[in-house]
Parts: structure tokens; sequence; C-alpha cells
């Protein structure tokens, strides 16, 4: 199953209602043909009283790339960065909490893309991969077109000692390590996706 953040509501994609269905869902869909699967996102994207909606086909992977045709497509990648004191390291920007990451650029590999964003974001390295973690997937609106942008997310580790500092340029306001016990503090005012990754390591 795959979850598709259209800010804080979700269409979940999956090839097995019957296990995947939750009760309080809002809307329903079996793939038929691209034309209604369009009509069924727009509908979903319109009608914002509708917090969760399901769309199913046999063929899960399948299902992914013609959904995703309907957007703009975009990658991204991050990471999960933890120092010697198990803290992990959060970024405030536009008003909430936020893990850094950022766009791959032309040539370089998702692994690349995660830690420069890290690099740049937060001013620290080196840093070092420890575990891949699932991708979040979240749409935005960008110069009149749906943006679906997917996030490659990494457990990474920092050895040194250095404080962090904020790339300012990127509307970051701070960077900061946190105590795992601050963490639950801190996603109260975050991002859905970003919940969706932290909870995959019990933070």
């Amino acid at each position: 199953m795959y979850k598709v953040f259209f800010k804080d509501r979700i269409v979940f994609l999956t090839n097995n209602i019957e296990r995947d269905l939750c009760p309080d869902f809002g809307a329903i869909f079996k793939y038929s043909n691209k034309k209604e699967l369009q009509d069924f996102i727009k509908n979903f994207e319109n009608k914002e009283d509708i917090k969760k909606a399901f769309i199913y086909h046999h063929d899960l992977d399948e299902l992914l790339t013609l959904f995703s045709k309907n957007f703009k497509q975009i990658n991204a990648a991050g990471g999960v960065v933890m120092n010697s004191k198990n803290e992990v390291l959060f970024i405030h920007r536009l008003g909430v909490w936020d893990l850094p990451k950022g766009k791959a650029e032309k040539g370089e590999s998702i692994e690349e893309t995660a830690i420069r964003e890290v690099e740049e974001e937060c001013s620290i390295s080196p840093l070092e991969i420890t575990k891949e973690l699932s991708p979040t997937f979240h749409t935005y609106p960008l110069k009149g077109k749906m943006v679906l942008k997917k996030t490659y997310w990494f457990q990474m580790s920092y050895k040194g000692d250095a404080h962090p500092k904020p790339q300012l340029e990127e509307d970051i306001i701070s960077a900061e390590w946190l105590a795992q016990d601050k963490v639950k503090s801190a996603t109260q005012n975050t991002y859905a996706s970003i919940k969706e990754v932290l909870s995959e390591l019990n933070l």
C-alpha cells in the first residue's frame, strides 16, 4: 500500500482492499480507466471534507504509475539524522518543524541527494547512511499545476560535535538536535508525511 498526502488528507493506493480499508474512509474507487481515475483525483482535491480515500487495482506498482501521471513529478531525498547522544536533527521552516530534505539534482544518486541536502540545510558533515526508510508521497500546487513529490528517506548517523546551522536562504530559521523525548512535542507541529517517517523509527 502507498499513502499519498494532500496536506493532512490521504489517498491510499492498494491492491488488497479487504486488508487495507479503514472504517472512516470518505471515498473509494476501483481503477477502471485513466479518465475516471483523473476525475476521482480532482474530486478528492476539491472536496476537502473527504479526509481519506482509497483507490485499488490488482497491480500496485502499475496503479502508482497511473496515479503519478496525473501530476508533475519531482524526486527529493532527506534524512533522519541521529548524533552520538541519539538526538534527532530537526529544522524549523515556514512555521513548522521538519526534517532536512530537498530536490534531487541531475546526475546524482538519491543517496547523494539525501546527504547533500542535509549538509546544505544544516551545515554538518560527515554523515553516514545507516538504513533506507520507506519513501513518502505528498502533493502541492506549483505554478497552477499539482505536483507529486516522492521523497526518499534515510536514517543517518553523525559522529561529530558541531552544532547545526540553518540555511537561512531556504527559509530555515533554526536547526536543532532534539532529545527523543522532545520529538513527540515537535511533531505536534509538523507535516503528516513527516510523522509517517518518524513512526517507522518509533520516534
